[in-house]
This record gives structure tokens, C-alpha cells and sequence, in this order.
């Protein structure tokens, strides 16, 4: 039988609210465990869009989702969190002296008195085309996301699709990429007019093309992409010679195994309360975009927000017998030698 890790407060997620969280908790004296599918802390910001400008965090009129991600981390440092990376939450259960036992996919065994759920909207999964032999050129000629833009320096690049992330990877890249074309179904985008606006002055100026037609086919040998077949409305299938084809479809939430953890759901949303964000099972806590409560906005900054209000009650859990004291951190010595600032 594996031992189990021993903690105060186990988080499913390392995003960045979950990592916020750990700093709130942190401050009270209590240790996190986080546990997080994805092989680096970060959740969407760090997956999705690494380098995407974010402009909505306090401070920062502008900052990518990687240096959130790096800035909280050096944040957190004082607290020394453990990640479980690669690894899905599997399985929970109540044991008899009150704590939680998690069990993850990979048979790593946690144990704490307090679990916060910050998973986001879960395991997120792109929307793949429907196109033969995708899976051949997959994370090699073939992507659903940019995670590092050098890689795409000097490519001749298709990029299929009509929302936000198309736009907006079609005039991120055109300045670095050989040449960049991006493919439609149709001439109407659901993306911001702004983003519209400037793809087809680039498409005039002859910077970018702009093919509208389905896709038909991939065409290549091995893992590397060698052209993309358009069938546009009513004409014949042509080929366009690309080395890198972006797709971008939107992607789909899985909660996964959260599912099964006996907790009330509201449309794959955790429903808690607006005071201590605490679920319908006491002990167990959700925050960021995966809980629901009337009012919510999904922000970063409102998953700030109740990250410190989780941490609140989630000390009444690990310290039965002790009486919360609220602190400034701008005051409180004891908390500013925590943060090794004093």
C-alpha cells in the first residue's frame, strides 16, 4: 500500500487562481499539495496562450499568460507548494478521521483536511477537423494551440478557423512566419470586428491570404504537413502548400472524474456560496471558473477574490482549536517574515 502524502489543503488545478490560493493559505500557515493534468503550472494561460496578452490584472495593463504564471509562482515561492504534474484527480473519499484521501490516475495517494477544486473548466480538449490522417501530423506539423511562437518562425502556416484564437494567431504570426493563409468556411467571423478589421487590411495589402472553402484534405508524408486541400463552394478542390496547419475550433470542457466525486453540479459547474466558497460537502471548496454561484463572472481576478475567502474558512478545518486573526500583509510582521521580507 503507497503512503499517502499528508497535507493541509489538497488543489485539484494550478492555474492561476490555484495558485494564488496557495499564497492565501500560505499567509494562515497552512501547505498545499496541488495536483494538475498538464506538465507545468499555468493551467490555460501557460497551455492556451503563453504568450497572449492578458489586460484585465490589477497592475498590470498588460502582461502574457506565461508571466502571470512566472510572477505567481516567484509569489508562492515562500510557501514551498509540491505539484503532482501529469496526473488527473481521480478518485476522493471521506476517511475516518475526517480527512480527504485523493487518489490520482497515476496512484499518487493525498491526505488533507481541506480540498479546493480550481480545475477551471476541467480537462480542456481541442475540437479537432474531421480530416483523415490528422493524427499523423499531430504536435509535429499539426497543432491546436501556439504554446511557443519561435516555432513558427520563417513557417509557411494554414490556420483554419473563424473565432478569436484564428484571428488572433493570424496576425500574431504574420510578422514572423514566411507566410501566413487563413482558411474559413464561410466570409463572416465570429470574431472581435477589430481582429476582422485588420486581417483583411493585411489581406489587401497582400501580407496574408484568405481562402474560403472547407477543408477536404491534409496531404504530407510521415509527421510533416506538405499542403491543405480547399473545397470552396460550388468550384473544384485546390491545394494550398503550407509546412504548419493550425487548427482552431474551440475546445471542449471535460470535467472528468470530478464528475464522480458525490458533489452537487450545476451544468458541469460546482455550485458554493458566495461567503466562504465552500461546495454542499463541508471541506471541500471550489473557485476560479469552475464553480457557480449567482453573479459569477469568469475572471481571474474574481478567482482572486475568492481564493482568499476559501483560505478564511479552510483554516477553521485545519486549526479547529485556533482563533483566525486577520492580518495585513503591509503591517503584520509575522506575515512579512513569512514572505522572507522582514
Amino acid at each position: 500500500m503507497t503512503s499517502a502524502h499528508k497535507t493541509d489543503v489538497i488543489i485539484i488545478g494550478a492555474g492561476p487562481v490555484g495558485l494564488f490560493a496557495v499564497f492565501e493559505l500560505g499567509l494562515l500557515d497552512m501547505k498545499c499539495h496541488l495536483v494538475d493534468i498538464l506538465d507545468k503550472p499555468g493551467g490555460q494561460c501557460a497551455e492556451l496562450y503563453p504568450e497572449k496578452p492578458i489586460y484585465d490584472i490589477p497592475a498590470y495593463p498588460v502582461i502574457s499568460g506565461q508571466e502571470l504564471t512566472d510572477r505567481l509562482l516567484e509569489q508562492i515561492e515562500p510557501f514551498s507548494p509540491v505539484f503532482h504534474y501529469n496526473q488527473m484527480a481521480e478518485k476522493l473519499q471521506k476517511l475516518e478521521n475526517g480527512n480527504w484521501q485523493l487518489t490520482t490516475d497515476t496512484g499518487t495517494i493525498l491526505e488533507a483536511p481541506v480540498v479546493c477544486i480550481a480545475a477551471g473548466g476541467g480537462s480542456f480538449v481541442p475540437k479537432k477537423p474531421a480530416l483523415d490522417g490528422l493524427e499523423q501530423f499531430e504536435n509535429a506539423s499539426v497543432f491546436y494551440a501556439v504554446r511557443k511562437m519561435e516555432d513558427f518562425k520563417g513557417k509557411d502556416i494554414v490556420i483554419s478557423g473563424g473565432g478569436d484564437s484564428a484571428l488572433d494567431w493570424t496576425l500574431n504570426l504574420q510578422p514572423i512566419a514566411n507566410s501566413v493563409a487563413l482558411v474559413h468556411r464561410r466570409d463572416d467571423f465570429r470574431a472581435a470586428p477589430d481582429s476582422v478589421n485588420k486581417m483583411r487590411t493585411l489581406v489587401e495589402q497582400g501580407k496574408i491570404q484568405l481562402h474560403i472553402g472547407a477543408l477536404d484534405q491534409l496531404k504530407g508524408e510521415g509527421t510533416q504537413i506538405s499542403a491543405v486541400t480547399i473545397r470552396p463552394k460550388g468550384a473544384e478542390p485546390y491545394d494550398l502548400a503550407c509546412n504548419r496547419f493550425l487548427a482552431f475550433y474551440g475546445l471542449t470542457m471535460k470535467l472528468g472524474p470530478i464528475a464522480n466525486f458525490g458533489l452537487n453540479l450545476h451544468e458541469n459547474l460546482i455550485p458554493v456560496d458566495t461567503e466562504k466558497f465552500e461546495t454542499d460537502t463541508p471541506g471541500i471548496f471550489a473557485i476560479g471558473d469552475i464553480n457557480h454561484y449567482p453573479g459569477k463572472l469568469k475572471l481571474i481576478l474574481s478567482g482572486f477574490h475568492e481564493a482568499a475567502l476559501m483560505a478564511q474558512q479552510a483554516f477553521k478545518y485545519v486549526y479547529p482549536d485556533k482563533k483566525l486573526r486577520f492580518q495585513y500583509t503591509t503591517s503584520s510582521s509575522s506575515l512579512q517574515e513569512k514572505l522572507g521580507v522582514n
